[in-house]
């Protein structure tokens, strides 16, 4: 069936006559558009709750067939070469570096081995937490938690309840922990890359970001330590730590990764290849193919057995790639009605972010920012709002320095809110469920972002906006 759609599709995207791309008109388009988007994300959230077999062996035909919901109506009514190149920017622009980024990560990572007696109590998974945002800002979300989080499943795999620590894992971990710096996390390499100075999060966004991280710290360690006592857990280990970590080599090639990624940004060579209307930059080719070559590295230097002993599969990140690719697509015409601002459905929303003489409503653009963050993936949203805020970046730095800091911890911070907001969130879902963790549902996963995230980030809103 799906081949046959594929070929139905293709078929009407490459008609004769298609020569250039023209632009989709976000401003023409009204809300059905977003349904395939809805339909995608129910599907994620419902499928491995309500079909789970059906689900884990189909997922991919389900995105299929939601990305030509989505493709094959705008081919139809605004033409094929609109589709085509919507599509094209898409993949180009947005997914290709993305999912290149994260497989380079999760391969390398993955390697990485930390063997001992690590024992899941209270104390040893805030230690585990700690690190893992305090390093989350230098090597990465994504490498922070492909590092730690196999070490972290290992510890608690003997307790009888263990999701809460992946929960929070991935609250602050995959999130929170990279607010500091264009590395850290994907919405703020986009803004060093739109001129934003590497530093700037760092010195403006520091007392928010250990504030936010002591809160839900302190909330993990009281819940840990009633579920502990509960299930009859000791309170601490009983035996001195004993730790080893193998596959140093490729600590080396998250180094080269860091390094491919800035110079990436630093060299400007000026080549620029124009794909139906998609501007590719040579930098971005080479540093994607030099990420692929650092893969390929550490799959060759890294002995077997380091990955056996992780319990490392590609199924993972092949889901990742899968479902993300199809809400890329899915999420075309909804970034479109964004971009379109005051001329599009979503003018109400705009409206609500700045006052009628033009001054930015700072709260409001952290929890717009934030919110639709977590359903539409921070990184193009935080372009979207960094656009709607004069994208200007020596102005966001100075007289607009609060509306940058509340765009910059909205996309970071609420990345968290779903399994989809940031990269790595789906990805430690899918490795802690591959290693049998209960994990929550999509909803689940919200409830609990609701419940313990939500009152810390009104907290801030309240105080710092």
């Amino acid at each position: 069936m799906h081949r046959q759609l594929t070929i139905a599709l293709v078929a009407l995207i490459m008609m004769p006559g298609v020569a250039s791309a023209a632009a989709l008109d976000g401003a023409t388009l009204r809300w059905p558009w977003a349904l395939p988007f809805a339909g995608i994300l129910l599907t994620i959230a419902a499928g491995p709750l309500l079909f789970a077999k059906l689900w884990h062996d189909h997922y991919g035909k389900f995105a299929f067939a939601w990305s030509v919901a989505t493709l094959l109506p705008l081919a139809l009514v605004y033409g094929p070469s609109t589709s085509l190149a919507a599509f094209v920017h898409a993949a180009l622009a947005e997914y290709l570096s993305f999912i290149v980024l994260l497989f380079a990560l999760y391969v390398v990572a993955g390697g990485i081995l930390v063997t001992g007696n690590l024992r899941g109590t209270a104390a040893t998974n805030v230690a585990l937490l700690a690190f893992g945002t305090f390093i989350a800002s230098i090597v990465g979300t994504t490498g922070a938690a492909m590092i730690l989080i196999r070490p972290l499943l290992r510890a608690n795999e003997n307790r009888r309840t263990n999701a809460h620590v992946v929960v929070f894992f991935i609250f602050l971990v995959c999130n929170i922990g990279g607010a500091l710096s264009p590395l850290g996390d994907p919405p703020l390499f986009i803004g060093f890359l739109k001129g934003v100075d590497f530093f700037w999060t760092t010195t403006h966004l520091w007392r928010e970001t250990v504030l936010v991280t002591v809160a839900v710290l302190i909330i993990f360690a009281v819940m840990d330590v009633v579920i502990a006592r509960r299930d009859g857990l000791p309170a601490a280990a009983s035996e001195p730590l004993n730790l080893r970590v193998h596959g140093l080599i490729n600590l080396a090639l998250i180094g080269l990764i860091i390094a491919a990624i800035l110079g990436s940004a630093l060299w400007k060579p000026g080549v620029t290849f124009n794909v139906l209307g998609t501007d590719v930059e040579l930098q971005n080719l080479v540093r994607d193919a030099l990420l692929l070559l650092i893969a390929a590295l550490s799959l060759w230097l890294t002995p077997e057995e380091h990955r056996a002993a992780n319990g490392f599969t590609f199924e993972p990140i092949r889901e990742v790639a899968i479902l993300f690719a199809g809400i890329f697509t899915c999420i075309i015409p909804v970034l479109a009605k964004l971009e379109a601002g005051r001329n599009g459905t979503f003018a109400w929303l705009i409206n609500a972010i700045s006052d009628p003489d033009g001054v930015p409503r700072d709260a409001m653009y952290f929890w717009l920012t934030g919110i639709l963050s977590g359903f539409l993936d921070n990184a193009p949203t935080y372009l979207v709002f960094f656009n709607l805020a004069g994208g200007d970046p020596a102005k966001l730095m100075t007289e607009l320095a609060t509306t940058l800091s509340a765009i910059s911890m909205g996309a970071v911070f609420m990345g968290a809110l779903t399994y989809i907001g940031n990269a790595p969130n789906f990805m430690i879902y899918a490795i802690a469920s591959e290693r049998g963790v209960a994990m929550p549902s999509f909803f689940g996963f919200i409830g609990w972002s609701v419940a313990v995230l939500m009152p810390v980030f009104a907290v801030l809103a309240y105080f710092r906006f």
